[in-house]
């Protein structure tokens, strides 16, 4: 049975070059591929072309990426939390093709099938889709929308085995699935590895047969927005 556990993020890219695209899960920074993003700072490629809900903060998550200028275009649905994000936007430095969220969730889904493009009615009469082929069905408008296949994918799970079979837990899911699908080759970052069979079926997420590559390590599961009220009891 195949062994796809990698000693460390690194080695599991090594393999990634200039220019690629990338699917990267994690909503805000809940469950996103913490030692996957910190290993691309550290092999240096550049010009990325990546798929996220967003990109990070200033300081942490894809916004490492984007401060050491590794990142040519993002395709996100949320561009706030990153001041650099909105300079280098303006500046004409990044190029981003803003997306709806449940519009880039179905456009990885369907790459990840194999379905090249879907029609949406999202987004239909605005700016966003002034360029788009639009076609009516039953009397409404909708646009056409390409599915999104990548060179690789970086998703972060809660529990994995050494083939490649993923948990997620609670709302760190989020885009990583969809991720995992979308990419022609994965890399997993897991908390937890666990041995074959330990995972029940209808606990795996992401089935093994969508991932390449496993890496175990520790996270620093920043929050990205820390919200408090006084205590109320003294």
């Amino acid at each position: 049975m195949m062994n796809k556990v990698r000693p460390s993020a690194v080695e599991a890219l090594r393999g990634i070059r200039d220019g690629a695209t990338i699917a990267a899960g994690g909503f805000g920074l809940c469950g996103i591929p913490e030692l996957c993003i910190q290993a691309l700072c550290e092999l240096g490629v550049r010009d990325l072309i990546i798929a996220s809900n967003n990109c990070g903060v200033d300081d942490f998550g894809l916004g490492i990426l984007l401060a050491n200028r590794q990142i040519r275009k993002m395709i996100s649905s949320y561009v706030g939390e990153n001041k650099e994000f909105e300079r280098q936007f303006i500046s004409g430095e990044l190029e981003v093709e803003l997306t709806p969220q449940g519009t880039l969730a179905e456009r990885l889904r369907a790459g990840g099938a194999g379905i090249p493009a879907f029609f949406t009615s999202t987004g239909v009469g605005t700016i966003a889709t002034d360029s788009k082929e639009a076609r009516e069905f039953d009397g409404r408008q909708y646009v056409l929308e390409r599915g999104i296949r990548t060179d690789w994918a970086i998703v972060k799970a809660w529990r994995g085995d050494r083939i490649g079979n993923l948990q997620y837990r609670l709302t760190a899911r989020n885009f990583n699935p969809l991720c995992a699908m979308a990419g022609q080759i994965t890399v997993a970052e897991v908390e937890e590895l666990v041995d074959v069979g330990s995972l029940a079926p209808d606990h795996i997420h992401t089935p093994g047969i969508y991932v390449q590559h496993v890496v175990v390590g520790k996270h620093e599961k920043r929050i990205e927005r820390r919200t408090t009220r006084p205590n109320v009891f003294g």
